[in-house]
C-alpha cells in the first residue's frame, strides 16, 4: 500500500511528468485539490473513485482531516494518488501529509510537480531570472497565518531579487506598503498571471504602486522585478490531450 503525493503541475496537461500520467491511470483512489485543472483530471479513468479535498473561500477542508483520510485510504487501497496543484512541496502542505503517513506506516512517494511559482512567469513570457537584471529569484507566500504576517516585505524589498509571490492576492495593499517602506521604487514593474498555461491565461502588468489596483483575482502568481516588464517567448497550451497508460 502507497500513497503517492503528485503534482499535477500549472495547469496544462502536457507539462505532467510521465510518472504523474502513469500514475494517474493505476489509481485506485484520486484524492485531489480543487487547484487541479479538469484538464488532467480528465486524465483518470473512468469508474476511479475521486474525492474532492479542495480548499475554497468559506468551504475548506481541514489539513488534519485530508491527512487523516489518506492514512485510511492507504490501509484500503494499494495505489492511492494524492493530486496536487504545482508541487507537493512548494506551498503545497505534502510535507505535512508524507509525515502523517509516515508516523501511520504506510508507504509515501513523491512525485514532483512543476510549480505555478516558475511555470507561471515562464508561460507569461516572464524570465524570473535574466543576465544583468535579476541574478536571484525569492518565492514567497502572502497568505497570513491565523491572521498574523509571516513575511517581511522589507526585507524582502532590499533583498534585490525577483520576488515571486503565490497566495498574494488578498493582501496586496500589505505587500506594496511593505516594500515600498524598504526603499523598493513605486515604478518597479509587476505582473499578475491568472490561470496559467490554461487556454484562458490572462496576464495583467504595471507598477508596484499599482499592484493592489491591477485587475485580477485568486488564485493568480504575483511577480515583483524588472523582469516583470519583459514579453520574451510566451507558452502555448496543448490542444489536445493524449492519455499515457
Amino acid at each position: 500500500m502507497t500513497v503517492y503525493l503528485v503534482g499535477a503541475g500549472p495547469g496544462d496537461p502536457d507539462l505532467l511528468t510521465l510518472r504523474a500520467a502513469r500514475l494517474l491511470g493505476q489509481a485506485d483512489v484520486v484524492v485531489h485539490d480543487a487547484l487541479v485543472d479538469d484538464a488532467v483530471l480528465a486524465l483518470i479513468p473512468f469508474g476511479v473513485r475521486r474525492i474532492d479535498v479542495g480548499k475554497r473561500p468559506g468551504e475548506s477542508v481541514a489539513q488534519e482531516s485530508i491527512s487523516a483520510l489518506l492514512v485510511e485510504l492507504g490501509h484500503l487501497h494499494a495505489r492511492v494518488v494524492r493530486l496536487k496543484g504545482g508541487d507537493p512541496y512548494v506551498f503545497g502542505r505534502g510535507g505535512e501529509e508524507s509525515e502523517a503517513l509516515t508516523q501511520a506506516g504506510i508507504g509515501c512517494e513523491v512525485v514532483p510537480g512543476i510549480s505555478s511559482a516558475f511555470a507561471a512567469p515562464a508561460a507569461a513570457g516572464i524570465p524570473v531570472t535574466h543576465r544583468g537584471m535579476a541574478p536571484a529569484v525569492t518565492v514567497v507566500t502572502g497568505h497570513r497565518m491565523n491572521g498574523q504576517t509571516v513575511v517581511d516585505w522589507a526585507a524582502l524589498g532590499r533583498a534585490g531579487s525577483t520576488l515571486v509571490i503565490l497566495m498574494g492576492m488578498a493582501e496586496r495593499p500589505t505587500i506594496v506598503a511593505g516594500l515600498m517602506a524598504s526603499g523598493l521604487p513605486a515604478d518597479t514593474p509587476v505582473a499578475i498571471i491568472e490561470r496559467a498555461t490554461r487556454g484562458d491565461q490572462h496576464v495583467a502588468r504595471g507598477f508596484l504602486a499599482q499592484l493592489a489596483d491591477l485587475p485580477g483575482t485568486s488564485p493568480a502568481t504575483i511577480v515583483v522585478g524588472a523582469v516583470a516588464a519583459l514579453h520574451c517567448a510566451e507558452f502555448a497550451p496543448s490542444t489536445a490531450l493524449a492519455f499515457v497508460s
